[in-house]
């Protein structure tokens, strides 16, 4: 048929890579520590215990929360800690740091446990648009345990693709 259009990027051995289908669902949330501090800055060892054993929990069912201090006081690692084990009663995950960093973790932990077994040899695409907040980093993780088994890396959309390497 004489000017038929045809998808050549459908018919390809071309694999779309899309991130945003591995974000873990759920609420995020950021706790402040520096609530329980002294004016903000010093940490009274009793106080707080007793803050973090009256923290209403329930709130923070199945969220992921990224526990922070946004004072300039010194914090003790023991304390994040302890926070944490009061919140891991029932959350999905607890970390310190921002919420960036929160789900820098969550992909980590996703991308290391991927079985990308499938791909070998295959030429690949990353996709870069996402609706949902995916980490920089992920995208570099991805890439490195993509360079031991695609055959090609490239990123973006299928029309406008950034080559980033190919294995000979």
């Amino acid at each position: 048929m004489e000017g038929e259009i045809i998808n050549r990027v459908a018919n390809s051995a071309l694999v779309t890579f899309d991130l945003e289908a591995f974000y873990p669902q759920g609420k995020r949330i950021s706790l402040d520590i520096s609530q329980w501090l002294f004016e903000g800055l010093i940490l009274k060892e009793k106080d707080f215990r007793a803050a973090v054993k009256d923290l209403e929990v329930s709130q923070y069912q199945d969220c992921y929360v990224a526990i922070y201090c946004s004072s300039e006081a010194i914090v003790p690692a023991w304390a994040y800690m302890l926070v944490a084990s009061r919140l891991s009663e029932v959350t999905k995950k607890v970390a310190v740091g921002t919420l960036n960093d929160l789900e820098t973790l969550l992909f980590t932990e996703i991308i290391q446990n991927m079985d990308l077994s499938h791909l070998e040899n295959k030429p690949v695409i990353i996709k870069g648009c996402a609706h949902k907040p995916i980490p920089e980093n992920a995208f570099i993780l991805l890439t490195q345990k993509l360079r031991k088994v695609a055959k090609s890396v490239m990123y973006g959309e299928a029309c406008s693709a950034v080559p980033l390497f190919k294995n000979k």
